[in-house]
């Protein structure tokens, strides 16, 4: 079943990068006590999360913050390593890469996406969140493109 406004985030330990290398981070942490915008993308380093949704991400990121906003994160079923090299190739240091590996909190979440088809096995759908203490706010989830989980989306739903 697929998360809902009004529903609360589940708790499941994934992967961020630390001083010393990968790190656990409980999402319940993660959420608790903060507003949080979380976006998800099928997978680093491929075209259109690249090209159109981290950037929009990045550029307006203090946008962002400055409606209130304790974190941005950023969601994909890659490993650690992946997403601290995309992080650093994309200047998102103001944003937190949040590694899915297993595809175990997008799952939690009911957002996987079945990639098997082109050889990239189950990734997580496009798609943003806004939550306050863990419950969520607006979910926009794309089925194609990236519409509902833009920043500009996200700037407009804060």
């Amino acid at each position: 079943m697929t998360i809902s406004v009004g529903d609360k985030i589940p708790d499941v330990t994934i992967k961020t990068n630390g001083a010393n290398g990968p790190e656990d981070i409980s999402t319940g942490e993660l959420f608790a006590g903060k507003r949080v915008v979380l976006f998800a993308v099928p997978g680093a380093f491929t075209p259109g999360c690249s090209n159109t949704h981290m950037p929009g991400f990045v550029i307006k990121a203090d946008d962002i913050l400055a409606k209130g906003i304790d974190t941005i994160a950023c969601m994909a079923v890659n490993d650690a390593f992946v997403l601290d090299a995309w992080q650093k190739d994309q200047n998102a240091q103001q944003i937190t890469m949040l590694a899915d590996g297993n595809a175990e909190f997008t799952q939690a979440l009911g957002l996987e996406l079945d990639a098997t088809g082109g050889g990239m096995g189950i990734r997580s759908k496009r798609f943003a969140l806004i939550a306050n203490d863990g419950v969520v706010e607006y979910l926009g989830v794309d089925s194609k493109g990236v519409q509902e989980s833009s920043a500009e989306t996200v700037l407009e739903k804060l």
